[in-house]
């Protein structure tokens, strides 16, 4: 069977990952969570006391990142690795959440992990879901989805998130810690979210997760066919 490749980029918190990984489950793709990728970059930064101004502390921390993807047997999912370790839970919390975005729009950190993104999708049957990956990491992909869902929707679902991994956070500060990523990852120079012209846009504010799910399997199904 023809395989393709399906870019779903967004903003934070409206389901994109979980979607993409769904998708992926189902047609037996491979899933990419680029977001996860600069999250274990944030987290070696911060670890490692990197200063983001400067050029060659970034580019020398930048040299010693490798980032992989482990399946976990026991949670069915898959597992971001840095150096050898997996920080699937620690890249979640809210400490790098407030990170994210400033060392997301450097330029350097954006080259690094594109190459590594481009490279994993060369063979096709990939999903893969982030900010740019319709612009700038796949824009020949078959499929590219634009997902969207309000503010206050974002928040309860990213809410819910850190509770059930046993992190107590406001709702208000969830909401000021998305709206801030929201302008960051609009406004920055490098690689910002975009809609691109030939991506197809899904608000999941009033959506059922198995129903967008199925709104992008029905999408990709039908590109699929089209390009056997």
């Amino acid at each position: 069977m023809t395989k393709i490749n399906i870019a779903i980029d967004g903003l934070s918190g409206c389901g994109k990952s979980s979607t993409a990984k769904a998708v992926a489950k189902s047609l037996h793709y491979k899933f990419i969570d680029t977001g996860a990728m600069y999250r274990a970059v944030t987290l070696y930064f911060l670890q490692h006391n990197v200063d983001l101004s400067n050029h060659d502390q970034v580019v020398n921390a930048l040299s010693d990142i490798q980032i992989d993807f482990e399946f976990n047997q026991e949670s069915q999912k898959n597992e971001t690795i840095l150096n050898q370790q997996n920080v699937e839970q620690e890249i979640r919390k809210m400490y790098v959440s407030e990170m994210v975005s400033p060392v997301s729009a450097i330029k350097e950190v954006r080259v690094a992990m594109v190459a590594q993104q481009q490279a994993m999708g060369r063979d096709k049957g990939v999903v893969m879901d982030g900010r740019d990956i319709g612009s700038v990491v796949f824009p020949d992909a078959e499929l590219k989805v634009f997902m969207t869902a309000s503010t206050e929707v974002r928040a309860k679902r990213r809410q819910a998130e850190l509770a059930a991994k046993g992190e107590e956070v406001a709702l208000n500060e969830i909401i000021a810690n998305l709206e801030s990523r929201d302008h960051q990852d609009s406004t920055r120079a490098e690689s910002p979210l975009i809609k691109v012209d030939d991506a197809i846009e899904i608000d999941t504010s009033d959506l059922r997760f198995e129903d967008q799910v199925q709104k992008v399997l029905n999408l990709a199904n039908n590109r699929i066919e089209k390009a056997e």
